[in-house]
């Protein structure tokens, strides 16, 4: 904590991603409701390029030209500050101001807000481990599992929780074996399927095939975006998703339902068209909504989640019954996003939400701190 008393927290945003411009997004939301007689906010904006970048606004953050400029020459406003990795002594993470090379800024807690790749999948949590700070939101583990589409199925299924039918490919098998690729897939499930990056967010290079000539084309581009695609039956139901909040005793929120403008709910459908409609609460049974609660539960402790997460749900139309679909780590943080707002339908307020994910960071940090003691002594 520095002199002023105030908690200084580094809001991390942008990152190498497809979901570059979501956490932009999701940042200036997080950084506004941040109570500013409580928290010092420090703003650590990656470039699509990796370059980091302290003080910049996530609003306009690195346009074009700049983004092909090294830090040294962006403009004065964005580059007066860098941040450095890996110094024991103050507390892993540390700012240095350009402008005074001798005044160190130690960072109290950091805010990870990246979405999917290089931020979600725990490539940035195992950074702020070795960096030994306290951060928001899930770690190691369950960061790079939950962004695993087929790892996580895979733990769901031997937990007890229902999925839909699933195989997993190679890019190079599919590009050395189509046939033997595509033949597979007609015979686990046929038409109509879903394809996706196994390693993907916001529905990201995500396609639902109705024949061969579009699963051909969805294998294509679920492939530009990961090693290894996932193709899963398609299940005819409502989409309904759950907030979970909290580190060893989670809790979870009523549930919301979505009902997507296009055909399922990809990435138009969840930032670019405004046609979407989000139900919340969502029309199910009491009975229902207490079953889904449970499930989002059971789902966030399979992965092993901390501090945040949202699960998301098919109810199945010919079987009525719930469908686990996948769980994201970093959901999307906007003041109209579906996990802070079905926070607030169920009583807690925007602001108090990123406090208490404040909270849990340090709860969390000073459960690791019990247990490397122990490794130490």
């Amino acid at each position: 904590m520095n002199t002023s008393g105030k908690i200084r927290v580094g809001v991390v945003f942008g990152g190498r991603s497809g979901e570059h411009e979501v956490s932009l997004v999701s940042a200036q939301s997080i950084m506004k409701a941040l109570d500013p007689q409580k928290y010092e906010v420090i703003p650590i904006g990656v470039s699509k390029q990796g370059t980091w970048v302290v003080g910049a606004d996530p609003k306009g953050f690195l346009p074009a030209p700049a983004e092909q400029r090294h830090l040294e020459a962006a403009p004065a406003e964005t580059a007066s500050r860098t941040a450095l990795i890996g110094d024991p002594s103050h507390q892993g993470m540390i700012l240095l101001d350009r402008k005074n090379v001798q005044q160190r800024v130690k960072l109290d807690v950091v805010f990870p807000i990246v979405h999917g790749t290089y931020g979600e999948d725990g490539t940035l949590q195992g950074l702020l481990e070795m960096a030994d700070l306290p951060y928001v939101g899930c770690g190691v583990m369950a960061s790079s599992v939950g962004m695993d589409k087929t790892t996580a199925k895979r733990l769901f299924r031997d937990a007890g929780l229902p999925i839909a039918p699933f195989t997993e490919h190679l890019r190079r098998d599919w590009r050395e074996r189509p046939d033997k690729v595509i033949a597979e897939i007609e015979a686990a499930f046929g038409y109509p399927c879903f394809v996706k990056p196994v390693n993907s967010g916001s529905s990201v290079g995500v396609s639902k095939a109705h024949d061969r000539e579009e699963l051909r084309a969805a294998i294509d581009l679920a492939a530009k975006y990961d090693r290894k695609i996932l193709v899963e039956t398609s299940i005819t139901g409502r989409e309904l998703e759950v907030s979970v909040l909290g580190n060893d005793a989670p809790i979870a929120s009523i549930p919301g339902e979505i009902v997507p403008c296009n055909e399922f709910y990809d990435y138009k459908a969840k930032y670019v068209d405004d046609r979407s409609e989000l139900h919340i609460p969502a029309k199910i049974t009491a009975e229902q909504t207490a079953e889904i609660r449970e499930m989002a539960v059971r789902a966030y402790r399979a992965l092993d989640c901390a501090g945040m997460a949202r699960v998301d749900f098919f109810l199945d139309r010919d079987t009525g019954k719930f469908v686990l679909n996948e769980v994201n780590t970093i959901p999307g943080f906007t003041s109209i996003s579906m996990y802070p707002k079905l926070w607030e339908a169920t009583g807690i307020t925007y602001q108090d939400l990123v406090t208490k994910l404040v909270e849990f960071a340090f709860e969390r940090y000073s459960d690791r701190q019990e247990s490397l003691k122990a490794i130490m002594s």
